[in-house]
């Protein structure tokens, strides 16, 4: 028995993928009997998938490639009639093939990419799949829906409004409506407008934008830091002490003030808890931090709004543990920069491990003001 795979079709129940490619598929096949050896792969195959489908099995064809589609679809309807004999002959070949199945590997490139993301390195991941092309990993569409709200804004703000509102279209409502947020007012405006000219944009259409879009992803050259430069810069000076920290932002004030403003929206310090902390969160950093460092932190506060954040902290927290912290911080008398500083950034760091793990979730500007 030949051993070549006309059709490999990825499916919930049995795989196709062991189907022989016996011969051309014969134009226009009348009732056929004498067993399965006459009959082609696409032939065979055409007939296991007719004899799922009746039996009420869900089969993707829709993610197979679309020429196997049409060869497929092509070949069912130059067929008729099938005896008994020869569907039992096709359904015991295919059993015995999938029974003879050790080991199954993913399919294509994009299977065996999927299945090592995450385990070979990022370089090597976007190398291959540039290398292999947009159309080797299907839906287009599905790579553009991975990608987060502000990086679709980006893209919608570099193409036209008309292919921008196509892309709207296509991403779940969800994140659509994030990518609208991330836009400029006017800017949305013209795009959500655009999505009612969109009732006659033919499918061929929306998969040639989307491939386009797509291939325009995958070129991007590689990124050493997943973080921009001043998420990378704000994150370092939250860890410094202010004096070092202010000294550092107001230089950068004076070097390239939009650099230094987007600085700022990521230094994290012991004063923006009692703004950017929900108080019903209150608990969940107090258990997260060490007694010895909230005390310190208490007792070290001394600017106004270091001593909003620790009666921020006080006033969520059961009566008993405030009076207890406050009366312990109050023993503590002055306590040195250096151990103060580090029991801010110690509770700081901890806030964050927080919000990194999903455990709590930092307010936004908007909420800040209300």
């Amino acid at each position: 028995m030949e051993q070549s795979t006309a059709l490999a079709l990825p499916m919930g129940g049995p795989d196709l993928g062991g189907l022989p490619d016996l011969a051309p598929a014969s134009p226009g096949l009348p009732a056929t009997s004498g067993g399965s050896t006459q009959l082609s792969g696409k032939a065979k195959a055409a007939i296991v998938v007719r004899l799922l489908l009746n039996d009420g099995a869900e089969i993707p064809l829709e993610s197979l490639p679309e020429d196997l589609q049409l060869e497929l679809t092509k070949q069912m309807g130059e067929m008729r009639l099938v005896d008994r004999q020869t569907l039992n002959a096709v359904a015991e070949e295919f059993a015995s093939q999938l029974d003879n199945v050790g080991l199954s590997f993913p399919d294509g490139l994009a299977g065996a990419l999927n299945a090592m993301e995450g385990k070979i390195s990022r370089h090597t991941y976007s190398r291959l799949r540039r290398e292999a092309g947009v159309r080797q990993f299907g839906d287009p569409w599905d790579r553009l829906r991975k990608l987060d709200a502000e990086e679709l804004a980006k893209i919608a703000m570099a193409e036209s409004t008309e292919v921008a509102a196509v892309m709207l279209s296509k991403l779940d409502t969800g994140k659509a409506a994030l990518m609208l947020q991330s836009l400029p007012g006017p800017v949305a405006r013209r795009i959500t407008y655009a999505v009612s000219q969109t009732g006659s944009v033919s499918p061929d259409t929306v998969d040639k934008i989307g491939t386009a879009l797509a291939a325009q992803v995958e070129a991007r050259p590689d990124i050493a830091f997943d973080e921009t430069p001043g998420q990378r810069l704000g994150s370092i000076l939250t860890q410094s002490q202010s004096e070092k920290r202010e000294e550092v932002l107001t230089a950068l004030d004076e070097e390239d003030e939009e650099f230094a403003a987007d600085v700022r929206k990521s230094v994290f310090t012991y004063a923006l808890i009692a703004k950017k902390v929900d108080k019903m969160d209150v608990q969940k950093v107090i258990r997260a931090v060490t007694p010895q460092d909230l005390t310190t932190a208490i007792a070290y506060a001394t600017d106004e709004e270091d001593i909003a954040t620790s009666e921020f902290l006080l006033a969520n927290m059961s009566g008993r543990m405030a009076a207890n912290l406050r009366e312990e911080a109050g023993q503590l008398g002055k306590v040195k920069k250096a151990t103060g500083e580090a029991a801010f950034a110690m509770i700081v760091s901890m806030l964050r491990e927080l919000v990194t793990n999903g455990d709590i979730e930092l307010k936004s500007d908007e909420e800040e003001e209300e």
